[in-house]
């Protein structure tokens, strides 16, 4: 049985996750406690995107497109058809995989700045589609709002705080997940065509499978995570899933550390928490994140905490 501070691969890093985690709903008010809900939510997109970004070594720029087929796919079920919040989840989680798996067949050969632009196209596509009323469900540009709670044995979980143990148990589950895949054979595969895909081939490994199936389990992930953030927000909107999102979770993963757990918390933390703190300065926040980016290329391409063994 690993203990909380394993699941980080770091002892007193986890524990004093956790400990801080599990106080929240004690010591803090309300919209605390909703910004460490969201926090978990989007600790858990950010580590979709480091399975494409930081583990398979693919340049997605359009990762929000993922996280917003969730958002949309449990929102479209539970207002239009009635399906209670937890029966969308492996339908969310089984369509993001899939458009992510037919969205990178035919571009998982491109590299570096002709995959980057690929996806950057997805995304706008994707939002323009969305702002046009698709299928005459997913609601223009004003989005689905009313999109119930999940209730569980009877039991309705609507309170903040109901919510908040809901997103931060689900992020604990991930965060194990995501350590275990790294121990896997499939992880160390990534890992192998990220850092020498030439070896990888010679050794059998089939790289186009294996980068479809990487963005197949990140869009999966960032698909769940969407399904949080609709039953958190109860309303979904194009602008939650636009170009600038993206850029957020790649800024996320390359500024925490690349392949890095921890790095990718600490991203998140930095990337979505801070800006919370200090909401005076919102208007300036892509120009602060796109200083960042710069300052940490520049300083430490690896990223403040990157995996083990990375240099």
């Amino acid at each position: 049985m690993k203990s909380p501070g394993e699941l980080l691969g770091n002892g007193w890093l986890g524990a004093a996750l956790w400990a801080i985690g599990l106080a929240i709903p004690l010591v803090l008010d309300q919209t605390w406690v909703f910004i460490a809900a969201l926090f978990a939510v989007y600790a858990i997109v950010a580590l979709s995107q480091d399975i494409v970004l930081g583990r398979a070594g693919m340049f997605d720029m359009g990762h929000a497109v993922y996280f917003g087929v969730g958002a949309y796919v449990t929102s479209i079920l539970n207002t239009h058809f009635n399906w209670p919040i937890f029966a969308t989840w492996p339908v969310a989680i089984l369509v993001a995989g899939l458009v992510g798996a037919v969205l990178a067949a035919p571009i998982v050969k491109l590299r570096g700045d002709y995959l980057l632009v690929a996806t950057i196209g997805f995304n706008a596509i994707f939002v323009l589609a969305l702002r046009n009323n698709l299928g005459h469900l997913t609601g223009g540009s004003d989005g689905i709002f009313g999109i119930g709670v999940p209730s569980l044995f009877g039991f309705s979980l609507s309170s903040q705080n109901a919510q908040f143990w809901l997103d931060w148990l689900a992020f604990a589950v991930i965060l194990l997940l995501i350590r275990n895949l790294d121990r896997s054979h499939l992880g160390r595969v990534f890992y192998y065509l990220k850092h020498d895909q030439l070896a990888a081939t010679t050794m059998g490994v089939d790289a186009r499978a294996y980068r479809v199936l990487a963005f197949a389990l990140g869009a999966a992930l960032a698909g769940f995570a969407g399904t949080l953030f609709a039953t958190l927000m109860a309303a979904v909107s194009p602008g939650a899933f636009v170009f600038t999102e993206s850029v957020t979770l790649f800024a996320i993963v390359l500024v925490g550390g690349q392949g890095s757990i921890p790095g990718v918390l600490l991203g998140t933390v930095l990337m979505f928490v801070v800006p919370q703190i200090f909401r005076s300065f919102a208007e300036y926040r892509y120009f602060i994140f796109g200083i960042a980016m710069v300052v940490v290329m520049v300083l430490r391409p690896q990223g403040i905490w990157p995996r083990r063994g990375q240099k």
